[in-house]
């Protein structure tokens, strides 16, 4: 009961999770229940069918109530889709106290001024993520608090959402019986999980490849440079199996699963299985290069678009901790290796620290509840649920 108590809600193209965590002083984190569901009601990390997403909602916030035996009265659920984009902003604040010393006050009213930017009517800021402080002059200020200063400057990196797209979610989540406290971008959730401060600090890209979206985050100096959602991902690799092969996309998804390869190169034996015929039809025998050649070309697309971002990132340079996989789609036999092919880097698959045993698929859910869990703390969001149940 002395502990805080969290919940994140992941809605995702192809599924949604519920987590409940306790985070003790040390900020060590116990997850007390964990729910998934399968998501039928999103089309690229957008909601499209209220009803479905709703009935998704309800069904994993239930299981993660059954788990945890905690009621749940508010989440703060991610975000995502290609809605989002993001650009640079600049503020500065003249600094009036009678001392001269900058106090949180002065940088809350700072990183106001740099919100003061022209934005279409359907958009709104969901992040102001402050990169640089200047303070008279001097660059290179990331904690500006306590120093002294007549002036300060701010590079602030802001990330914006339809507001269509971000009151939908409120909807439904409160159609599902709970409230929203807060909404926290995707990206920003999975790097808390896989990211660590080394590889913020030398540079690094996070690429998620989720269902409906492939996410990208780069990061430089210990803090965020760049963002991009990109409108392909793995729901788009089940599509090609399920055309390519002539069968039903439940088929198409368990396949690219258990036998999907992305790199045909690094295919050690080329295996053969059986696909059940529809409609009383003879079964089909698939080999495993057969259906890398449909799965590779798809891939190859969602990391050369990846590679077009990094380089308008204006970082591709500065990356000395390479590339950061993660997500579903990137759990797929042989992407590392494609990847490190198409954008010529260091790639490795990224898990979060303190996982242990478990399955990719446990494991994936575990990262992103948990990475969850740490923005939300960050965020200082409000207790979030009633004990006992």
């Amino acid at each position: 009961m002395n502990e805080n108590i969290y919940v994140g809600l992941d809605i995702g193209t192809t599924k949604i999770c519920a987590i409940v965590a306790s985070v003790n002083p040390n900020n060590e984190i116990n997850i007390l229940g964990i729910g998934r569901s399968k998501s039928e009601g999103l089309t690229r990390g957008v909601i499209t069918h209220i009803e479905r997403t709703v009935e998704s909602i309800k069904a994993a916030i239930h299981e993660t109530e059954a788990q945890s035996g905690v009621k749940i009265q508010s989440v703060v659920a991610g975000i995502a889709g290609d809605h989002i984009q993001s650009l640079q902003s600049r503020g500065v604040v003249a600094i009036s106290g009678a001392d001269q010393e900058i106090t949180q006050a002065d940088v809350n009213r700072l990183i106001e001024d740099t919100k003061k930017i022209s934005l279409p009517s359907d958009r709104k800021i969901l992040h102001v993520v402050p990169q640089e402080f200047i303070v008279d002059g001097q660059d290179g200020v990331y904690e500006p608090v306590g120093m002294a200063g007549v002036r300060m400057e701010a590079s602030v990196h802001i990330i914006t959402g339809l507001v269509t797209a971000t009151q939908n979610i409120i909807r439904c989540v409160q159609r599902a019986g709970v409230s929203v406290s807060d909404i926290v971008l995707e990206p920003f959730a999975s790097s808390d999980a896989v990211l660590d401060g080394e590889e913020k600090e030398v540079g690094v890209v996070l690429i998620d490849i989720g269902g409906g979206t492939t996410d990208m985050a780069v990061f430089a100096d210990r803090t965020i440079r760049y963002t991009a959602v990109i409108g392909i991902a793995g729901s788009n690799v089940t599509n090609d199996i399920r055309r390519g092969l002539g069968i039903l996309t439940t088929q198409a998804e368990e396949i690219k699963l258990k036998y999907g390869h992305t790199h045909i190169s690094s295919i050690a034996e080329n295996h053969s299985f059986t696909i059940p015929g529809i409609g009383g039809r003879d079964p089909m025998t698939v080999d495993t290069q057969m259906l890398c050649q449909i799965v590779q070309p798809r891939m190859e697309e969602i990391l050369e678009i990846a590679a077009l971002e990094i380089k308008r990132s204006g970082y591709q340079k500065h990356l000395s901790a390479g590339v950061v996989l993660t997500g579903g789609g990137a759990l797929v036999k042989g992407t590392t290796d494609l990847a490190r092919e198409v954008l010529g880097m260091p790639v490795k698959l990224g898990i979060h620290a303190d996982s242990t045993g478990g399955s990719s698929v446990k494991l994936r859910i575990l990262c992103m509840q948990q990475a969850l869990v740490l923005s939300f703390t960050r965020s200082r969001i409000v207790r979030a649920v009633s004990l006992p149940m």
